[in-house]
């Protein structure tokens, strides 16, 4: 089928490309912020006006025909047209005004990015941010995200990185935990408390090891993928984890553990896609984080 020859809908060929890379109609309906229903109507749609079927439908889930699989082909070049299209339009845009989208961590979406963003309202109150608080790494270039705040610098090339120092962490606890179970002297008595911490223990056992700390899987009684919940898990006298000390040492409530041990570092970088440097609201937000972060007294700078 010539399918150049075909006018399309834009939000239909959207519900389609996003059904086949989502793998399902509520993983698309997830992706672009609607409903199922909405979008086995654009793609029902879509199907009706090319005459075709695009997927064939199960208990198991949508699976692309062999009409679907060389549509998508097509598809996607004209997703990866609209998305330069709307980053130029961005970053030729006179306007500081807007929308400007920035992800990071959920701990640190809640506790340092409002204290950093705060000073926008006075310095450009057109510019609207949008925090996502997510533990995953979104994807700049297809614009999920304009300005990312990660801890691994990325590798894609139209990306661009800035690191602007260091997080340091250390092992803390509650107080009313280390009256009720003792303090540790020694790195070997960590081994005897309990931890809360992320999901996966052997992130955190194997820096332990090299601590002198033998940490084992059973010590870990209490664990979230949120960061937030960890640091409110250790607020409830659960147990010790290794956490920011930006966040722990202003607690009265908590406690540092065996403060001599070397700190653990969690690099910071500021992420945006090359293209959206020029855009003056995408760039105002940029900076004020630069100098936010590099002004924090506990953050350790190159």
């Amino acid at each position: 089928m010539n399918w150049a020859a075909i006018s399309f809908d834009w939000n239909q060929v959207r519900a389609f490309l996003a059904t086949a890379e989502e793998g399902s109609f509520s993983g698309a309906a997830r992706a672009l912020k609607t409903t199922q229903p909405t979008i086995g109507r654009q793609i029902s749609e879509l199907e009706e006006r090319l005459g075709v079927t695009l997927f064939e439908r199960s208990v198991r889930g949508p699976t692309l025909t062999e009409a679907g699989r060389d549509l998508l082909d097509h598809v996607r070049v004209m997703g990866e047209a609209a998305t330069r299209i709307s980053m130029s339009a961005t970053a030729h845009s006179e306007d500081i005004s807007g929308l400007v989208t920035v992800t990071a961590t959920d701990l640190l979406s809640a506790q340092t990015l409002p204290g950093l963003l705060a000073p926008l309202r006075d310095s450009n109150p057109g510019v609207r941010v949008n925090i996502v608080a997510s533990n995953d790494l979104q994807n700049l270039i297809q614009r999920e995200a304009d300005i990312a705040i990660r801890h691994v610098r990325p590798e894609q090339p139209d990306l661009i990185a800035r690191h602007v120092g260091d997080f340091h962490a250390g092992l803390y606890a509650s107080k009313a935990y280390l009256d009720r179970a003792g303090r540790p002297r020694t790195p070997r008595d960590v081994a005897d408390h309990d931890f809360v911490g992320n999901p996966d223990p052997t992130r955190l056992i194997a820096p332990m090891h090299n601590l002198g700390i033998p940490l084992r899987p059973e010590n870990f009684v209490m664990s979230s993928e949120s960061g937030v919940v960890v640091w409110q898990l250790l607020r409830a006298d659960l147990g010790l984890s290794v956490l920011p000390d930006a966040l722990c040492d202003p607690d009265p409530s908590l406690e540092r553990v065996l403060p001599e041990l070397p700190p653990f570092q969690f690099p910071i970088w500021l992420v945006t896609h090359r293209e959206l440097q020029t855009s003056k609201r995408i760039r105002v937000v940029f900076d004020l984080l630069v100098r936010g972060f590099r002004e924090m007294g506990n953050l350790k700078r190159d």
